[in-house]
């Protein structure tokens, strides 16, 4: 986040967003979620940061589908959980967002939260290549 105006204020900026996140704000919910996530103007908190991702995953917000989906791939803030994390990709990828895509490619190529499946890998590797994922497109030629 920068001040647009103000210089840069981290602490300030976390109280705003928490304002907004209150009154059900799906982006600030999910600007919260990665201000826990990263320590950025509060304490590092990855239940927080779970927290804040659902909030605004509920809301369809796919950027935080996508947070919420690594946090139960690593168990960061939640247990352990790659078949939460495949339906929380999934719903990014569909609606077109390519680290969702190339995520729920790595879990299809890698087993995790559902039966390997190279060929549904690959599919979703494919999705975000067409859009420019550099980590997809290198995937891609060094596997398939």
């Amino acid at each position: 986040m920068v001040g647009n105006g103000v210089g840069k204020n981290s602490m300030q900026a976390a109280n705003w967003f928490r304002k907004a996140a209150e009154q059900d704000v799906a982006e600030a919910q999910y600007n919260l979620g990665v201000f826990y996530t990263h320590g950025d103007g509060v304490n590092q908190n990855y239940e927080q940061a779970f927290y804040w991702y659902q909030k605004a995953s509920w809301h369809g917000y796919a950027l935080a589908q996508i947070n919420l989906g690594i946090c139960y791939q690593l168990g960061h803030g939640v247990s352990q959980d790659c078949t939460q994390a495949i339906y929380w990709y999934r719903q990014a990828a569909e609606q077109g967002f390519a680290d969702a895509q190339c995520n729920l490619g790595g879990c299809y190529f890698n087993g995790c939260g559902v039966t390997k499946d190279n060929r549904q890998a690959e599919y979703w590797f494919r999705k975000a290549a067409e859009q420019g994922h550099e980590k997809a497109k290198n995937f891609l030629r060094r596997n398939f």
